[in-house]
């Protein structure tokens, strides 16, 4: 949630935590380029016996898309010399083993340049994006954090042909569900007039525009700020997207006045048990417990939150509201979303954050996820599958094991950790 992904990096690996359902459609009337909005790559080359499968998978798609009101000349206009894509395939099998520590991905996705270029493309776009945050509540900071984070400003918004990725990846079957109704999805805002196939270009996986937008979460969550008809996240022209980004933060909840989160120092004898997303207190609850601001002083008065140790009990601590929630709709991994938070405040004028990470040892590889998910549920603590991802139910399994070993409860899967179970 990424876009994602991507992204596509951390972000788009949880898959663009983008919602997949789809809102009315909108048509436009003004099917005409605005700005520079980049053509496709080609695709390259296949052997024939490969194509000719795709070929008979997408002529018997063709059905499907009919019958949720695909036009036939839509489906002309779209599908003619659509081709399977094995970079695509090639991408989809290699990000699955991407690993990366919170620390070195947060030093990429928070670099110095990035919030150089960050507070000049604010200064650039500050009047339209001080109208966004008027319209839709989002701190114009959080707007452009995403931007930066999703495709560095605008110049990294893929340029591989949406509808054959799509297509190659539902063909492919993995995921082929998904794919197929994010493949339906496109084919509805081709027919809408927002853009043509040649145009409709992004990520890998389907990924679109300067905010890489997936085809249903752009039917539900897009807008025409510009007031031309077009809801155009395409082309060199930014205000689309950053508008349709904000509009999207906004339906996932977000709470103006609000921030995602605050850096916190946590008191001596801190019970670990009371981390994590499941519990919630006020601010003054926590204060309460000895909970202070990094900084200095008690955290505001802004509603219910948790406390989160992304790199366990060795690590920065966080307070956060529910807006690091909203973040999360776009996209599931609180790796993007400390890196969206943190680089909106740096953005806004903002340091570093004050503790420092645990910068020793190497994050778990997959493989050794794998392990230590077998192992905790050997020892009788259900991780409810070994897929080497580190989720909610093997979290708590973390936790429940670390009880019961006398060990500080912050639920982080470290190379130590499995030592242990070993």
């Amino acid at each position: 949630m990424k876009r994602a992904v991507r992204l596509l990096s951390i972000s788009f690996l949880a898959f663009t935590g983008l919602s997949a359902c789809a809102g009315p459609l909108e048509t436009s009337p003004r099917p005409m380029a605005r700005g520079a909005a980049p053509v496709a790559d080609a695709v390259p080359d296949v052997d024939s016996a490969t194509q000719a499968r795709f070929n008979a998978w997408v002529s018997g798609f063709k059905s499907r898309a009919l019958a949720n009101g695909i036009t036939e000349a839509t489906w002309r206009r779209a599908m003619t010399g659509v081709h399977y894509n094995p970079k695509v395939i090639e991408r989809d099998r290699y990000q699955s083993e991407f690993t990366k520590s919170i620390w070195d991905y947060l030093d990429g996705a928070v670099s110095e340049s990035r919030i150089t270029n960050g507070r000049a493309m604010l200064a650039k776009n500050r009047r339209v994006l001080e109208r966004i945050e008027a319209k839709y509540g989002v701190p114009k900071e959080i707007v452009v954090a995403v931007w930066g984070m999703e495709t560095n400003y605008g110049t990294t918004r893929g340029s591989m042909g949406v509808i054959s990725s799509l297509s190659t990846l539902a063909y492919d079957g993995r995921r082929g569900e998904f794919f197929a109704k994010q493949l339906i999805a496109a084919l509805k805002i081709i027919q809408s007039g927002d853009v043509d196939a040649a145009h409709m270009t992004g990520s890998w996986a389907g990924a679109m525009g300067h905010t890489q937008f997936i085809p249903t979460s752009y039917l539900t969550y897009a807008v025409d700020f510009t007031g031309d008809g077009r809801r155009d996240i395409w082309s060199n022209d930014p205000t689309d997207a950053l508008a349709s980004t904000a509009a999207y933060l906004a339906r996932s909840g977000w709470t103006k006045g609000q921030p995602w989160g605050v850096e916190v120092t946590l008191p001596s004898g801190f019970n670990y048990n009371l981390s994590g997303k499941g519990t919630t207190r006020t601010p003054a609850q926590w204060a309460a417990m000895g909970v202070k601001a990094a900084g200095g002083g008690r955290v505001g008065n802004y509603g219910a939150a948790s406390i989160l140790l992304p790199a366990g009990a060795k690590g920065p601590a966080f307070m956060i509201f529910g807006n690091f929630k909203a973040i999360s709709r776009y996209n599931n991994a609180d790796s993007y979303v400390l890196g969206v938070g943190h680089l909106a405040d740096r953005i806004g004028g903002a340091g570093p954050f004050i503790n420092d990470w645990p910068r020793t040892g190497k994050p778990l590889s997959e493989k050794q996820k794998v392990e230590l998910q077998e192992r905790l549920t050997a020892r009788g603590f259900d991780t409810d599958g070994t897929d080497g991802k580190i989720g909610a139910n093997t979290t708590k399994a973390i936790v429940a094991y670390q009880k019961s070993a006398g060990l500080p409860a912050d639920g982080y899967a470290t190379l130590e950790l499995l030592q242990t179970l070993r």
